[in-house]
């Protein structure tokens, strides 16, 4: 029997985007370029987006905006989450009456069930799991995340995951059968949007002619950034930590520790920034240092890659199958790995410029157009393995 995913005909393939808003995160940035990425690897492919009323503005304004076919389902994501219910009872339907082939919903759970159309669900983590009180002190919403995932895993045909590492933990963890996993590996992107003024950006942060530290991720416990704000006492006296990212209370724990350590003046909090912002900050970074506990991927170590700041990051769970030899990595439990890791990169210059120059070659190996290819090679796996369990397919 061929494989599946050497067949060249074209697809026609449903995205469940109807999740995203403007503040999506990593599986928002997933979520928009996946369908560039199908159309990069498969000209032809036939898209169909379905979104909310909320989706962001941009991602209608995409270049390959114009490619697709879009579907607004009139909810929102403000208010009651109805946006849920409507996935799994409205795109089925609207999947098997616009004849597509599969349905691919990216951000962890979705329609699993779908007659007529094989199912695909991109988990991304288990964060969720994992480090439950940290993702959601909720023991409601944590217990209906579990309780849907669960749902997905039994009733879909395929499940993509965006790591190796994540892959595997899928099996030990969930139990999830290795071969019904297919890894789809994330890419990274030229900025699109350009930098801020870097004086006007300086002054509107409070930056002065400090040198950056630059940490971009979410402001959760299992993020693990209070040890950058450790880390600050033992760097020299000219470099502030940034750290962009809507507001928690967590943040609020990072700030009294600055206090108490004595550095309330060399550490900045901004809230949610803009592309633009966020472009200025990574072009004044000296240095760039992810000391997360789990991810499922780890986009910003290679998004700081492609803008040429050396890298340090954690060596745990996906980090250090992203970064490769393209980061320095130590053990996020210990602090002083992780003091000495950010001190490197300010003072040994030469590790620096080697590390940049790694982290551009790197990033060549993380394209969206890969993404797109092994996206595409197992929604003809979940095709086929729908067909040969005997369902009747749309045509």
């Amino acid at each position: 029997m061929s494989d599946p995913g050497r067949q060249a005909r074209p697809l026609r393939v449903g995205l469940n985007l109807v999740f995203l808003g403007e503040r999506a995160g990593g599986a928002g940035r997933y979520a928009g370029e996946l369908p560039g990425a199908l159309l990069a690897a498969e000209p032809d492919t036939q898209v169909h987006v379905f979104v909310s009323r909320d989706v962001p503005a941009a991602v209608r304004e995409a270049p390959w905006a114009q490619r697709v076919e879009w579907v607004t389902l009139p909810v929102r994501l403000s208010g009651p989450p109805m946006h849920v219910p409507a996935q799994f009872a409205a795109l089925p339907v609207l999947a098997r009456a616009r004849g597509l082939q599969v349905l691919h919903s990216p951000a962890n759970t979705g329609p699993a069930i779908t007659p007529g159309v094989a199912s695909v669900v991109s988990l991304l983590d288990l964060i969720w799991l994992h480090r439950a009180q940290e993702w959601e002190p909720s023991a409601h919403v944590q217990r209906r995340m579990g309780m849907l995932v669960r749902h997905c895993l039994r009733h879909v045909d395929r499940v993509f995951a965006i790591s190796r590492t994540a892959a595997e933990d899928f099996v030990s963890t969930l139990g999830v059968a290795r071969e019904r996993i297919d890894v789809t590996p994330l890419g990274v992107s030229p900025p699109a949007t350009a930098p801020s003024d870097e004086r006007e950006l300086r002054d509107r942060l409070d930056l002065g002619d400090a040198r950056i530290l630059l940490c971009v991720a979410q402001k959760r416990p299992y993020k693990n950034l209070h040890t950058l704000v450790h880390a600050l006492p033992g760097l020299p006296d000219d470099v502030v930590l940034v750290l962009p990212g809507s507001p928690t209370e967590y943040e609020r724990e990072l700030r009294e520790l600055a206090v108490r350590l004595g550095v309330a003046e060399r550490v900045r909090l901004p809230g949610w920034l803009s592309d633009g912002d966020l472009e200025g900050l990574y072009a004044l970074s000296s240095a760039f240092v992810l000391p997360s506990l789990i991810e499922g991927f780890g986009i910003p170590v290679l998004e700081a890659m492609m803008r040429g700041v050396p890298v340090a990051c954690a060596s745990v769970s996906a980090l250090s199958e992203v970064a490769g030899d393209a980061a320095l990595l130590f053990d996020p439990l210990s602090q002083e790995e992780i003091t000495h890791a950010a001190r490197r990169l300010f003072e040994d210059r030469d590790l620096a410029r080697l590390l940049i120059a790694r982290g551009h070659e790197r990033v060549r190996e993380f394209t969206w157009e890969r993404t797109g290819v092994a996206s595409l090679a197992g929604y003809r796996r979940a095709i086929a393995r729908r067909r040969h369990a005997g369902w009747t397919l749309t045509r």
